[in-house]
């Protein structure tokens, strides 16, 4: 039965996995993300988990067991963040190459160097361009639910795409609130039992995996491996209605917060956003007439609705917890940036880099924001195009 539990980001990815109950896991511990992995050995060695798991020597080799066990045809999934997410750098394209429906769970941390194990997003932003589909949560409920919601999209037939399900670290990974864990039995039915295609033990198949791949082809493999990705946009958005049909939650690419009358937007992603909300409110009374936009889905980039739902806005700020140096700015704001560029009318576009490492941002930072984009509405004049928020210069 659904009950209500106190639990931390982490917990509730390991309660989701015993209730997939995955035919493999394979992990190795990172901080902030540790607590997954033990929330899952826990749940195996009290027989709650029927899946095998496995702690290799590194994520290197936990991203290579979760594509061997992928390609024969296991339903299959891993956690990790930050360094751990970079020394699997070179199996992620692998991955999402041989179109594997790998689901990973990453409590963003930021890169090394400096070190530092607080959260940003610089580790799933440095991996973009892998291949694989990015989901970002506010909340410890939204990262149960998109976790439960990526298999669903990952193993779908026309898509057969990895996915990352973020939560910021610490933000999230360590920090407890009310999680609704719904009924054992309804998570197994809305996931499903999973068909491998093409599972690499069918003896009664002929075919290789990962093969030498040269000039002759190797562009056309390519291109079918990017068809999954292009294919999942109604997927997504089919299983975020079915979610809410069967759970009363539904999700789409966005969420939109009091943006029916805005003039002026904040854009930003997961858990900033619901500081974020609070701050609109308080503008709101003051007499800003400002919203927030929400991007959920980071990969594929929804980049058509976002321009749709920002086309009559005087003037918008997009807020990036992680930035892309010698480039034109962070990477949410070039993909919103250039989703408008095709608009004759389009809104003024700031943008500011927020948290690294894990630094506050907080309700008085997003007024500050809201203020200055009263300004540029009023003047349509931007300077400096991209800015930093809380930081000490």
């Amino acid at each position: 039965m659904k009950t209500i539990k106190i639990l931390n980001g982490n917990q509730t990815i390991g309660e989701a996995v015993r209730q997939i109950d995955p035919d493999v896991i394979a992990a190795y511990p990172i901080t902030p993300s540790t607590a997954i992995v033990e929330t899952i050995a826990s749940f195996k060695a009290d027989g709650l988990i029927s899946g095998e798991f496995v702690c290799p020597e590194s994520e290197h080799s936990a991203m290579s067991v979760c594509i061997g066990a992928a390609a024969a045809g296991g339903r299959v999934m891993t956690a990790t963040c930050s360094q751990g997410l970079a020394l699997m750098w070179e199996m992620l394209y692998i991955a999402a190459g041989l179109r594997l429906p790998i689901v990973a769970a990453i409590a963003n941390r930021a890169l090394s160097a400096p070190i530092n194990i607080h959260g940003d997003h610089s580790d799933t932003m440095g991996a973009r361009d892998s291949g694989w589909i990015q989901i970002y949560s506010e909340n410890c409920q939204e990262a149960y639910d998109n976790f439960i919601q990526a298999f669903r999209i990952a193993e779908h037939k026309d898509v057969l795409t990895p996915v990352f399900v973020g939560l910021d670290g610490f933000i999230l990974s360590h920090s407890s609130e009310a999680v609704q864990v719904e009924d054992d039995r309804t998570v197994k039915t809305f996931v499903g039992e999973f068909t491998p295609p093409y599972p690499l033990l069918d003896p009664n198949r002929k075919f290789t995996v990962g093969p030498i791949d040269f000039t002759d082809y190797y562009f056309e493999h390519k291109r079918s491996q990017i068809e999954g990705i292009e294919n999942s946009p109604p997927v997504i958005e089919a299983v975020g209605q079915e979610f809410g049909r069967t759970f009363g939650r539904s999700y789409g690419f966005f969420e939109k917060y009091r943006m029916d009358d805005a003039e002026i937007c904040i854009v930003v992603m997961s858990s900033a956003a619901g500081t974020g909300k609070d701050a609109v409110d308080l503008l709101r009374e003051e007499g800003l007439r400002i919203g927030l936009l929400k991007p959920r889905v980071f990969r594929p980039f929804p980049h058509r609705l976002i321009a749709e739902a920002l086309k009559n806005m005087r003037a918008v700020a997009v807020l990036d917890r992680s930035s892309s140096p010698g480039a034109f700015g962070a990477p949410l704001f070039t993909e919103i940036r250039s989703a408008l560029y095709d608009y004759e009318v389009r809104p003024k576009i700031v943008n500011y880099v927020y948290g690294l490492g894990g630094r506050d941002i907080k309700i008085e930072h997003f007024k500050e924001v809201g203020r200055r984009l009263e300004k540029i509405a009023a003047t349509g004049k931007i300077d400096p195009l991209l800015g930093y928020l809380n930081l000490r210069e």
